[in-house]
């Protein structure tokens, strides 16, 4: 049966492609929705995402504090009237992240500004979960991804802080978590990238389990695949830092490589990003005499990140929590052998042990040494052969059209129950306030609803607000 395309708008309050997972997320799941004949307005604050042709930018400025050209800048007079701005500057000043909050604000003033002219079929937020999506859900059905709960970012961070101060500190910045969860327990239907996601979701959230759709993520395959014109280097490890936070668990990566080092003095390890000044990295590795051992890379392209990966003999993921693990199957399309933590998801994406690589504890320098001296120690055709079953694996479960058909059948069946309900008159009693809300003002005025046959017209860029700054990635 034919299924006319969807209008899509998909949100993003950040859409860095180049740092954390969430750029990716969202430029290479537009490009597939688009491919699938949807069309697709990506609404996003700075970073702007780099999009692939087929789906259309809509830029959402904010006074973007976190810009690293231009970090905390004391705006301009003229920027602080618009109280969305002086919200954003005031509570930042007071050491919360209100990105996700304000976001959503300025969608909502956006839309409202194009005075019904931008219609959808359905809402897709990207992990902001701003109070603003309730306003949204009362025009349009909105689902939203949760790539993983912020809950376990908190636990492990609040753990590795080495002072009251600093706990403190951290609780400011995550303030913003309580507003997640009560908004995210009232949306039409939540989206999440594993089971182990979904299930710390139903757990950490309060998100009922059958509101909760598992759709997995996809690996650039034009991109990460083997390439057989690079040689391998032996004793060369690999690992991505898209973030140096205690959730990565990079410090243990450096135990295990200090251990592994006293035994095979050739080990050296390349990491794709960069150590955060406040960190401790850079002491740990002086400490563990390992400055000859260790090179970040800072920022590259993905095709370097790609090649990088092919002269490596193994790829680390040393993570204490990933909802999906970005580096994981990258490194496992490139037919690199893994040796990554059963933390999260991981295990979901890596598969059995043994088989593409090599399940380790969480949090454990010792654990790591162990897995990554049996994988080294493993002969060079039994390497080879892990690399082709990650290979296979990712193409036969993690590609971005599966991703993306996955995705659009959530759409469907939220576009479907609130068509279901309209028509039957009544809602459901377990359906959130904001639903009942929604269907009451669609019997009334006749707007807002998915089903909608009227024109639809391809939104403008919104009025450009005074430009700021890049902020940094959020993973």
């Amino acid at each position: 049966m034919f299924e006319a395309p969807l209008r899509i708008c998909l949100l993003t309050y950040r859409g860095n492609p180049r740092s954390g997972g969430q750029g990716i997320y969202v430029r290479l799941l537009s490009r597939e929705l688009a491919a699938m004949g949807h069309h697709v307005d990506v609404w996003s604050g700075q970073p702007y995402p780099e999009l692939l042709p087929g789906a259309h930018l809509v830029k959402v400025p904010s006074l973007d504090l976190w810009n690293e050209e231009a970090l905390l800048r004391i705006p301009r007079l003229t920027e602080l009237r618009d109280p969305i701005n002086l919200a954003e500057w005031g509570r930042t000043m007071l050491g919360e992240f209100p990105e996700p909050r304000t976001f959503t604000q300025r969608v909502v003033r956006g839309l409202d500004r194009m005075n019904g002219t931008a219609t959808y079929d359905i809402v897709h937020d990207n992990q902001s979960l701003g109070p603003g999506l309730l306003r949204l859900q009362e025009r349009f059905p909105v689902v939203a991804t949760i790539h993983h709960p912020v809950t376990h970012d908190l636990r492990i961070a609040l753990k590795a802080a080495p002072n009251i101060f600093r706990r403190y500190g951290l609780r400011r910045w995550y303030s913003f978590l309580g507003m997640q969860q009560r908004v995210a327990r009232q949306l039409d239907r939540v989206l999440t990238v594993s089971e182990a996601s979904a299930n710390d979701l139903g757990r950490e959230y309060g998100i009922d389990r059958e509101r909760l759709s598992v759709v997995g993520n996809g690996i650039n395959l034009d991109v990460f695949r083997p390439d057989p014109t690079v040689a391998r280097r032996a004793h060369h490890l690999i690992t991505t830092l898209s973030a140096d936070v205690p959730l990565k668990g990079f410090t243990f990566l450096l135990d295990a490589l200090a251990l592994l080092r006293q035994e095979r003095p050739a080990v050296t390890l390349t990491v794709i990003g960069s150590p955060h000044g406040r960190s401790g990295t850079m002491k740990k590795i002086r400490r563990l005499g390992l400055e000859d051992a260790v090179h970040f890379t800072g920022r590259v392209p993905v095709e370097e990140i790609a090649r990088r990966y092919a002269e490596s003999a193994v790829a680390v993921v040393p993570s204490l929590y990933e909802g999906f693990g970005f580096p994981a199957g990258e490194a496992m399309a490139c037919e690199v052998p893994i040796v990554s933590t059963r933390a999260g998801a991981l295990p979901e994406v890596v598969g059995e042990d043994g088989t593409c690589g090599t399940l380790v504890a969480p949090g454990s320098g010792e654990d790591l040494t162990r897995g990554l001296r049996a994988v080294l120690n493993a002969s060079a055709e039994a390497r080879r052969r892990m690399g082709i079953a990650g290979r296979t694996r990712v193409e036969q479960h993690f590609t971005w059209r599966r991703a993306a058909e996955r995705t659009v059948d959530s759409y469907r069946h939220v576009i479907a129950e609130r068509a279901a309900a309209r028509e039957a008159g009544r809602v459901a009693g377990n359906m959130p306030l904001s639903v009942r809300t929604t269907i009451r003002a669609t019997n009334g005025h006749g707007n807002g609803h998915a089903g909608r046959e009227s024109g639809h017209s391809t939104p403008a860029a919104l009025p450009e607000a005074p430009a700021m700054a890049r902020a940094h990635g959020q993973s």
